[in-house]
């Protein structure tokens, strides 16, 4: 069947500022002669953005990857599917551009489904592109079948807590409705994880109806005026602190003009670390995991009469749901997503507005000009970093790996750093300090292994510049995506805290009174496992030659491991998480 030629206009996404997901003018869908289903939609996949795709191809999607390769995405062949997940995510927060994560069928879905719940809870944008099982062979043992016969259809095929959206392609006809939903997905505010599952028989198929025009509008959620006055009457009752999470990362500059016309203190969560500066004097700490005693102790000392939260779920390592962080007359709490307000503390006093936050920090500061800025009250308690000075002797402390990390990659350098569950996000989250947002990236939600590991080669695609993955032997060894790296030459870095033994599982464990647990790991080199695939590295021994090899490592052409020999006795920062974990 011929098929006219349709051109429609899309304006070019390069001129878009950073975190833009999509555009809100129509979507260009430009149709050709003799195209196929499969290349239908990675048209689709262009015109909405799209710039990669990371996965690992099988036979049952072969005819969508190649369609892929030939489209301007650029297509990358990871080791492991949910590494190829966790980098997407990574790459996501690093551009704003929804990324694809692709796989074969029965075990390549499964095994991506750990980075897609990932980045459900983190609040990116995929598109899980899938094979399934044809129709005529479903129920016949195919092999690697994947159908309702062998796989629950409810979750992985269908919308719900996993995917926003899901579907599986039947036939050509259904691609329009499948462009105009996924569409008006991406368009909303907050993350979208969306599941496009198809049959190699339907991907190699002719399309046979035209793609019609799909509009959609990316209106921004905004509070309305009695929520605004609402709001500054209940703020200018008495004190109030400010309690920023990663949700928002875009209003930067109106949350430092709102702290500062108003002398209110200020508080993050770990994954909204940069977002306020952390050397700013009204700056009082991180809460929750890894977060700072100075935080306490201005609850105790100086506790506000109410809180205004932005953009953060206030979710266990936030907060740990402790009384302590509840102000005396509750929370004003906004949130770009209506079912977060209130969540965390339900007994609490909390005025809920949904709105997204640069809005409504901005409308909020009309209310409050320049000159308004009142006195300032007691000193506020500030987080307190000990000075370190190196050991000529014995293990080297983590404490000492993260000055050293702060001074030569924090201070002198514009690479991301993302640390890793477990006792490196502990310390990372406690000893490093951000002056600026999208500079420290962590999942406090999902908390895989693998994810900081993996994730590192999506963040330092995207930017096309140096990222830094901090993480431990164990996360190492399950997930690091190193030959990927490769093989692409992405400028990845991985400074490994070499303990042999899951450090967080032992010391924690420990601390709850349980002993005699195996912890440990057999001791590994990971430079010599690096340069098996083609990659460089140092192994630190002393703590006097770890500034000079993470310069090295920041200089390499080459992605690079930084070996780190790790005193596996010094505690590290995660008594608030035992204490929470014991009081449940």
């Amino acid at each position: 069947m011929k098929i006219k030629t349709i051109t429609k206009t899309l304006n070019p996404l390069e001129q878009l500022p950073r975190n833009t997901t999509i555009p809100s003018n129509p979507i260009s869908i430009e149709q050709t002669n003799d195209w196929t289903v499969a290349t239908a939609l990675v048209k689709t996949l262009e015109d909405l953005g799209v710039r990669y795709a990371f996965g690992l191809f099988g036979g049952g999607i072969t005819p969508l990857v190649a369609s892929l390769e030939q489209s301007s995405i650029q297509v990358l062949q990871f080791r492991h599917e949910a590494g190829a997940a966790f980098a997407a995510i990574e790459s996501y927060f690093a551009s704003g551009h929804p990324v694809v994560v692709f796989s074969t069928t029965g075990p390549g879905i499964t095994n991506a489904l750990t980075g897609l719940f990932a980045a459900r809870w983190e609040g990116a944008k995929i598109i899980f592109l899938s094979p399934c099982t044809s129709a005529t062979q479903r129920g016949r043992w195919a092999f690697q079948e994947t159908s309702p016969y062998t796989m629950s259809n409810t979750g992985i095929f269908t919308s719900g807590t996993l995917f926003n959206y899901a579907t599986t392609v039947e036939c050509s006809s259904e691609l329009p409705e499948i462009a105009r939903r996924l569409a008006l997905g991406l368009g909303k505010p907050g993350g979208f994880v969306g599941h496009i599952s198809i049959p190699r028989s339907i991907q190699t198929s002719s399309l046979t109806t035209p793609l019609p025009r799909v509009n959609f509008s990316q209106t921004p959620v905004t509070a309305g005026e009695d929520a605004i006055s609402k709001s500054l009457q209940l703020l200018c009752e008495g004190p109030f602190a400010i309690w920023v999470g990663f949700g928002a990362r875009g209003a930067t500059a109106e949350i430092r003009q709102l702290a500062e016309r108003t002398n209110a203190p200020v508080m993050t969560s770990s994954r909204g670390k940069g977002i306020f500066p952390e050397d700013h004097p009204q700056f009082i700490g991180v809460t929750g995991f890894g977060g700072h005693s100075s935080v306490l102790e201005y609850m105790q000392k100086q506790r506000p009469l109410r809180i205004l939260v932005l953009g953060t779920r206030l979710g266990e390592f936030t907060s740990f749901w402790s009384p302590a962080m509840v102000p005396s007359r509750g929370f004003v709490h906004v949130d770009i997503d209506p079912e977060v307000p209130g969540t965390a503390y339900p007994l609490a006093e909390t005025f809920s507005i949904q709105s997204d936050v640069g809005t409504f920090v901005k409308a909020l500061l009309k209310y409050f000009p320049e000159s308004s800025r009142p006195s300032p009250t007691l000193p506020l308690p500030r987080p307190e970093y000990e000075a370190i000075k190196p050991c000529i002797n014995g293990l080297i402390r983590p404490e000492m790996l993260m000055d050293a990390i702060q001074r030569t990659i924090v201070e002198n350098s514009d690479a991301v750093i993302i640390t890793e569950a477990g006792n490196s996000f502990a310390w990372g989250t406690h000893t490093l300090r951000f002056a600026t947002p999208g500079r420290y990236r962590v999942s406090t939600g999902f908390g895989s292994m693998g994810h900081a590991g993996t994730g590192v080669l999506g963040a330092a695609l995207a930017r096309n510049r140096k990222a830094v993955a901090i993480l431990g032997d164990g996360a190492m060894l399950m997930n690091s995506e190193i030959s990927t790296a490769v093989k692409h030459k992405i400028p990845a870095v991985w400074i490994v805290l070499n303990d042999a033994r899951y450090n967080m599982c032992d010391q924690g464990m420990n601390m709850e009174g349980f002993y005699g647990v195996d912890a440990e790991i057999e001791t590994a080199d990971f430079v010599m496992i690096a340069r098996g695939m083609g990659a460089d590295g140092i192994r630190v021994h002393n703590e006097s030659d770890i500034a000079a090899a993470l310069e090295t490592a920041l200089t390499s052409l080459v992605p690079f491991v930084v070996d780190v020999i790790i005193d596996p006795t010094r505690p590290a920062p995660i008594g608030s998480r035992i204490n929470s974990l014991i009081s449940q």
